[in-house]
């Protein structure tokens, strides 16, 4: 194997694979990547963890056909190095991968291309397409609310649920829900919801920013589901993420109907507010308590090795007054989530979950549920 291209487009290609490639793995192939040097001047740059696979094709100069797999971490660190514009990748004996690039050379150890996982490969996928910037935000709506506790594995993800021509994304961990409705002009051929893992999805962000960011007037983005995998396409690109096994919970018995002590407050202020208070709080907890009452909220925390703090905030309330604890950093979430001046939250009483949504048409279908705590 033996081939020219831009260290630029190398660069891009390995950094894909950073996110994906295991680093502590019983499997040492699994921290490698899979350069496949191919007929038509293409360079096939491949990483698996075997739950997730991303594979790209780039252009570049074939001078000999051949594969080889390589350390993804220490080749992505090499190629941002190099001096020159272009890089020169040859297969030495052994497995070793020869770098050049202008005066700099490298041999690295590598591993016989047979030993790579074989790619999962789909023939008859019913994509459909979506809109990157949409989709994004969706996810990134939601994708702060999915649990890390990995005893609850079907926790560990996003719901995605079609509904109609709309597709709904839920995330929850037990102590808070987000919602996000939209819709996409789209079916997915799916009978019933899936859960997106959270590893696959923090790539498919990536490649979704790549796409919105493209400056393409219409950037092709396809989404499809087969079997117990969901498949992500843009042109020269391929995400494959195992779905995970497992029944999201009823979300919808989670959120509760409308409060009837509803308050409007700015999001900006209401966000620096809980950012200096919470400064005081219980390390963990995060605790805060807020204290509403006639277009007035209080904020305030304490933690009696450190001492306590209050902040008022002028809102927009006229009901009954009251007290109620929550976790600041997850309404800071939520309002870091929102795009809106204005949110309302929405408060039953002090032992009810709190429902946060943007005032603005721009976080129409957007919802996020917080549980209170005993302070």
């Amino acid at each position: 194997m033996e081939l020219k291209i831009g260290a630029q487009e190398l660069a891009k290609a390995l950094g894909r694979s950073q996110g994906i490639v295991e680093k502590k793995s019983t499997m040492p192939i699994l921290s490698h990547v899979l350069l496949e040097a191919k007929k038509g001047d293409q360079l096939v740059v491949s990483a698996t963890d075997l739950d997730l696979a991303v594979s790209s094709e780039h252009a570049c100069e074939v001078l000999k056909e051949g594969a080889v797999a390589v350390s993804a971490r220490h080749l992505y660190e090499i190629v941002r190095a190099l001096p020159e514009q272009t890089v020169t990748l040859k297969k030495a004996h052994n497995n070793y991968l020869e770098v050049k690039s202008g005066p700099s050379e490298f041999r690295i150890v590598g591993l016989p291309a047979e030993d790579f996982p074989a790619l999962p490969r789909f023939d008859k996928v019913p994509f459909a397409p979506v809109d990157p910037a949409l989709l994004l935000e969706m996810i990134e709506r939601t994708f702060f609310a999915v649990s890390n506790d990995e005893t609850r594995y079907n926790l560990n993800g996003v719901y995605f649920e079609p509904a109609g021509d709309a597709l709904r994304l839920v995330a929850t961990d037990g102590h808070r829900l987000s919602l996000s409705e939209r819709a996409v002009g789209a079916t997915f051929g799916l009978k019933r919801g899936v859960i997106l893992p959270k590893k696959g999805l923090a790539e498919l962000k990536k490649l979704l920013a790549e796409a919105a960011e493209s400056g393409e007037e219409q950037p092709e983005a396809k989404l499809g589901f087969v079997e117990n995998s969901a498949i992500f396409r843009r042109p020269n690109v391929v995400l494959v993420m195992r779905l995970i096994e497992g029944l999201f919970p009823d979300y919808k018995q989670v959120i509760p109907k409308a409060g009837e002590k509803v308050f409007k407050v700015g999001r900006g202020r209401f966000l620096e507010t809980l950012r200096r208070i919470s400064l005081l709080s219980s390390d963990k907890a995060h605790a805060v308590k807020l204290d509403l009452s006639k277009d007035l909220l209080r904020v305030l925390s304490q933690n009696p090795d450190l001492g306590e703090a209050k902040e008022e905030v002028p809102v927009e309330y006229a009901g009954e007054p009251l007290k109620i604890g929550f976790n600041a950093r997850y309404i800071m979430e939520v309002l870091q989530a929102v795009k809106s001046n204005e949110v309302v939250f929405e408060l039953a009483d002090d032992l009810s979950p709190g429902v946060l949504k943007g005032g603005e048409e721009a976080d129409q279908g957007f919802t996020a549920v917080v549980m209170p705590m005993r302070i």
